[in-house]
């Protein structure tokens, strides 16, 4: 089967998703990576979120790969390793108003929806379980509160950056409104998510919640 994890900027998705897919024996596949990826090739090349027809000649000729890798998954775009880069706050400041472009998502999901054909892949975004990944057998919405959110990426970042806790606060929730207002798939709950507030959980409570859930799961389609 496949499961669908979705929720806003610094929820823990990839982290937990990682993990759920290894205890599941399943794929995992990052789909922010992807949207990172583009944003940095984009930013490389001096390419502007609003040069729509650019952003889409150059995109159809990237070559974006997922490869497992101990403690993770490494990101190839065009055979060149951009696991570190993508993560840059630049990237981070700036992905949203890529991935709001329509063609560019359309173009992504179907990339994404090919890795899930076989089944036994754990997904994690924004859309995945309202237009990913629309028949996936378990859709988890994670959330947790924006000062939980900023406090995880702060522990995250390397300490020669200098931003404040209340500054990444500030982005996070501007991040929220974007992410939410954009017009092509906003940030939305699937009717029939099971919404899940890690705002006091550990990643292994939640990562065991979700495993259970799919163990339940199984059992009742019979997988």
């Amino acid at each position: 089967m496949n499961v669908a994890i979705d929720g806003p900027a610094g929820a823990g998705k990839s982290t937990v998703a990682r993990r759920v897919a290894s205890k599941l024996s399943y794929v995992y596949v990052d789909t922010g990576a992807m949207y990172r990826a583009v944003t940095y090739y984009m930013l490389r090349h001096e390419i502007k979120p609003e040069e729509v027809d650019t952003v889409l000649t150059h995109v159809r000729r990237l070559d974006i790969e997922l490869i497992p890798a101990d403690g993770g998954q490494k990101v190839f775009l065009n055979g060149e390793d951009v696991s570190g880069p993508i993560r840059s706050r630049e990237v981070t400041g700036v992905v949203s108003l890529y991935s709001q472009i329509e063609d560019l998502r359309h173009h992504l999901v179907e990339m994404q929806r090919k890795m899930a054909l076989r089944k036994g892949v754990v997904m994690d975004g924004r859309d995945i379980g309202t237009t990913v990944l629309p028949d996936a057998e378990v859709k988890i919405f994670m959330t947790a509160s924006v000062r939980e959110r900023a406090l995880r990426r702060f522990k995250e970042l390397d300490k020669t950056e200098e931003v404040t806790l209340d500054q990444l606060e500030r982005e996070i929730a501007a991040r929220d409104k974007l992410d939410q207002e954009r017009e092509v798939s906003p940030l939305r709950q699937a009717e029939d998510a099971i919404v899940l507030d890690t705002t006091s959980m550990s990643i292994d409570e939640v990562v065991e919640h979700i495993v259970t859930r799919c163990m339940e799961v199984r059992g009742e389609v019979g997988l």
